[in-house]
C-alpha cells in the first residue's frame, strides 16, 4: 500500500477495521505470546518448529497491525448525508444492466479496505468501479476487461 493514500470508509468499515486492530493488538498478540512461551518449553531452538512457526505467526500479526493502524491513521470517512445520487460516487450502490449479457446487477461503490465480491462491493479503484464514477442515470460505462469492451447501462443510482 502506498504510504499517506487517502483510504475511503464508511462508518460502518472504520468501525470494522478499529475492531480488528483491537482483537490483533489484544487477543491475537496474547495468543502468539503463550504458542511461544509454551514452545521455549520445549528446549533447543535451533529445532524447534512451533517457536519458529509461533514467532513467524508474531511477525505476520504484527505487519498486519501496522497495515490496519496505516488505513485507520489515513481514514476518511465518508458521511453518507453528504452522498448525492445524481453521479455515481462511492458509498452509492448502483443498478446496472450488462449490455452484452442483458443482465441486471446491482452493485456498491466502497473504498478499497471494504471490498466484498459475496455481497457484490466493489473498489471504487476497480476497474468496473472507476467506470462508473461519475457517470449519471443512464449513462453508459465502458470497461476494458480480457475479453473485451464491456458496457453496463446505469439504470439507477441510489444510497
Amino acid at each position: 500500500m502506498e504510504e499517506n493514500k487517502v483510504v475511503l470508509l464508511t462508518q460502518e468499515g472504520f468501525n470494522k477495521l478499529e475492531k480488528e486492530l483491537d482483537f490483533l493488538r489484544t487477543e491475537k498478540r496474547a495468543e502468539i505470546a503463550e504458542r511461544i512461551k509454551v514452545a521455549l518449553g520445549f528446549g533447543d531452538l535451533s529445532e524447534n518448529s512451533e517457536y519458529d512457526e509461533a514467532k513467524n505467526a508474531q511477525a505476520a500479526n504484527e505487519n498486519k497491525i501496522a497495515e490496519l493502524e496505516n488505513k485507520v491513521r489515513y481514514a476518511k470517512i465518508i458521511d453518507e448525508s453528504e452522498i448525492d445520487t445524481s453521479t455515481v460516487q462511492v458509498g452509492n450502490t448502483v443498478n446496472v444492466l450488462d449490455m452484452e449479457f442483458n443482465e441486471e446487477e446491482k452493485y456498491t461503490i466502497v473504498g478499497s479496505t471494504e471490498v466484498d465480491v459475496m455481497q457484490n462491493k466493489i473498489s471504487n479503484e476497480s476497474p468496473l468501479g472507476m467506470a462508473l464514477l461519475g457517470l449519471k442515470q443512464d449513462e453508459i460505462a465502458e470497461v476494458k476487461a480480457p475479453a473485451g469492451i464491456m458496457k453496463y447501462k446505469i439504470l439507477s443510482i441510489s444510497k
